[in-house]
């Protein structure tokens, strides 16, 4: 998959840009701050209909305008594709394929597959169980429509019974009637997430080797309340109600499930390097691009941001290495520093475009 051409109006800092991209890289060279980022942002809300930072709707408007607009020219699978996202101030967003608007966003995941790499995954290996949750239901979302639509009943499920708990219900056939639904949809989720963070570990290690060399050894691990196989959903809630009515909220169940993140047998939280976190995650992201292209057919887009600080020569060297090979397609990267992105263009064949980001504004360049 190729974005041919991309559109901008009042996307975050961005007033008006219209950029044509090369078929294999896409480089961003600026000062932090001045756009670089949210133009891979808007190519990210394209595919997944929100913001990779996760701000709202109506912070990705630029500052006194009252509506944005994306629109993006892709070639799919050997097929001219047009997507238009619009957002307006105090309205639902609005995503057309081919100029026929979404009924459900939701059923637009997983069409334009995109992996991204940027600073914020540090926040996969440091922060709460939320994050790789996060992760963990993105990368499978985009390869089974099923298991995402199981997680939105699921989660539908969960918050009209943490209302019940907060509303001090003891209706016994409210609760369930609501957990019926919450077990059949914890079935498919729980199975699907062990055979996929399964197949991401194979993967994952070799890009890690790739990278960090032989010496370091790293695992995953799928962490769930549901792993026994004599444990059922409905069995954590009936030994949590008591704790749940007095908490009022459910403290069991795939919602708290999690992923233990190992470097040589422990957790990389608290023994990895800055570089060898940096490495880890952008180890993980490499094996989502190629668990994606394996579970869909199509070649995301790769999307670097920010991705060389903290790492040593060699450790950029083989990720350089990596990602213009020939297991990857288009990839869209952001430097604050030339050197790394003239040794990638100098990789590349002359298949490469680049551009001096300042203030929202994109100005071709030349090597």
């Amino acid at each position: 998959m190729r974005l041919e051409e991309l559109s901008l109006t009042n996307f975050k800092n961005i007033p008006e840009a219209r950029l044509e991209f090369s078929g294999k890289v896409n480089c961003f060279l600026g000062n932090n701050g001045m756009g670089k980022s949210n133009m891979l942002d808007a190519i990210y809300f394209l595919s997944f209909c929100k913001s990779f930072s996760r701000v709202p709707d109506k912070m990705v408007i630029r500052r006194g305008e009252d509506f944005a607009m994306a629109r993006g020219k892709y070639v799919r699978k050997d097929t001219d594709e047009e997507l238009t996202l619009g957002l307006t101030a105090g309205r639902r967003k609005s995503l057309r394929r081919g100029g026929k608007e979404y009924d459900r966003l939701s059923s637009h995941i997983g069409s334009f597959p995109l992996v991204m790499v940027a600073p914020q995954d540090i926040d996969l290996i440091r922060e709460s169980g939320e994050e790789r949750r996060h992760w963990m239901d993105m990368v499978i979302s985009q390869s089974d429509p099923l298991y995402l639509d199981s997680l939105i009943r699921y989660n539908r499920a969960l918050e009209q019974r943490n209302k019940l708990l907060r509303e001090g219900s003891v209706d016994p056939n409210l609760y369930a009637a609501v957990e019926i639904v919450m077990e059949m949809a914890a079935d498919y989720i729980h199975s699907v997430r062990a055979a996929r963070i399964a197949e991401l570990t194979v993967i994952f290690d070799r890009y890690y080797s790739s990278i960090a060399g032989s010496s370091e050894h790293v695992s995953l691990s799928y962490q769930s309340g549901l792993n026994r196989p004599d444990i059922t959903l409905q069995t954590l809630l009936d030994e949590a109600r008591r704790h749940d009515e007095i908490v009022k909220h459910t403290s069991v169940g795939i919602h708290r499930d999690d992923i233990g993140m190992d470097l040589d047998g422990m957790p990389m939280r608290r023994t990895g390097s800055q570089g060898q976190c940096k490495t880890f995650t952008i180890a993980l992201r490499l094996a989502q691009y190629d668990f994606l292209h394996r579970a869909t057919g199509i070649r995301p887009l790769l999307l670097l941001d920010d991705i060389f600080d903290k790492l040593d020569a060699s450790r950029v060297e083989r990720i350089m290495e990596l990602v213009i090979s020939d297991s990857f397609g288009q990839i869209f990267i952001t430097d604050t520093n030339r050197t790394h992105l003239d040794e990638i263009m100098s990789r590349t064949g002359g298949d490469y475009r680049m551009w001096m980001v300042e203030n929202g504004i994109f100005s071709p360049m030349h090597s």
